[in-house]
C-alpha cells in the first residue's frame, strides 16, 4: 500500500514538473522567439510540450542522471600519475597537439 502511494506521489510530481516546464517552454519561445526569428510564430502550450521533448531527445536523452557528472572523471584523473596522464592523452586524437605523431 505504501509502495503503490509513493509511485503515485512521484508519478503526480513528474506530470506536475512536466506542466510546468511545458508552461515556461511556450512563455519563454512566445517572447523570445517571433523577436528573434522572422519567420517564428507563437505557439500553443501543447506545440511547447513536444518542443520540450524534442530537446530533451536531442540534447539531454533520457538516462536519468540529468548529465555528466564531472566529479567522478576528475577524481580518476586527479588519482592518476603524471605518465598515465601522458599516456591517456596520447592515445586520444583530441589530445594530440598539432605537429605530434600518432
Amino acid at each position: 500500500m505504501r509502495r503503490t502511494a509513493r509511485f503515485l506521489g512521484i508519478a503526480v510530481f513528474i506530470a506536475a514538473g512536466a506542466a510546468v516546464l511545458g508552461a515556461v517552454v511556450m512563455l519563454l519561445w512566445n517572447a523570445v522567439g517571433p523577436a528573434l526569428f522572422s519567420s517564428a510564430r507563437p505557439i500553443d502550450y501543447l506545440h511547447a510540450l513536444g518542443l520540450l521533448v524534442l530537446c530533451r531527445i536531442l540534447f539531454g536523452g533520457f538516462r536519468g542522471h540529468g548529465g555528466w557528472h564531472g566529479r567522478h572523471h576528475l577524481a580518476k584523473w586527479q588519482a592518476m600519475t603524471p605518465e598515465e596522464r601522458e599516456k591517456f592523452m596520447r592515445c586520444r586524437p583530441w589530445g594530440r597537439r598539432p605537429g605530434q605523431e600518432a
